[in-house]
């Protein structure tokens, strides 16, 4: 039988990652596990022009307010159930989520499918495709509530 020890869930506050946030507190008070929270700020920023990148750097103040808005991602009267650690980096999001995942050692990643669209997706591609591809546990998508699949 799998037990899971360590489950990593990446936040960035859509809809979608909250949903899988739903996912990954219900395996880690399940299996009492420890439920990571990931917030990755995307140092990649574009001009208008899409011709050059520039890189943000939030102070220490907005980092701390970062990791107390990820742990009340989790409703209160649940919270202290749980062990859960709030982590706030910066990078490349899937870069930083499949190195997450290998130092904390985790045995499963949950993380929502949708994030970026149009444009965006175009030139960053799809965060959630390339960490399935090069996690190093298995990974649990899931997708937006009411997502309707259209055929093409």
């Amino acid at each position: 039988m799998i037990k899971l020890k360590k489950i990593l869930c990446p936040i960035d506050h859509s809809d979608c990652s909250k949903e899988a946030l739903k996912y990954a507190v219900s395996f880690a008070l399940r299996e009492d596990a420890i439920l990571y929270l990931l917030h990755v700020i995307d140092i990649r920023t574009f001009d208008e022009n899409l011709d050059t990148i520039s890189k943000q750097a939030p102070d220490d103040e907005a980092i701390r307010q970062l990791r107390e808005k990820l742990l009340e991602c989790v409703p209160d009267e649940i919270r202290c159930d749980m062990k859960i650690e709030a982590i706030v980096v910066q990078g490349i999001p899937f870069v930083e989520i499949i190195s997450t995942a290998k130092q904390n050692n985790v045995d499963m990643l949950v993380l929502g499918t949708h994030g970026r669209t149009g444009l965006a997706h175009i030139m960053l591609g799809s965060v959630s495709e390339k960490v399935v591809r090069k996690a190093p546990c298995p990974v649990l998508t899931v997708r937006q509530p009411n997502h309707k699949f259209v055929m093409p």
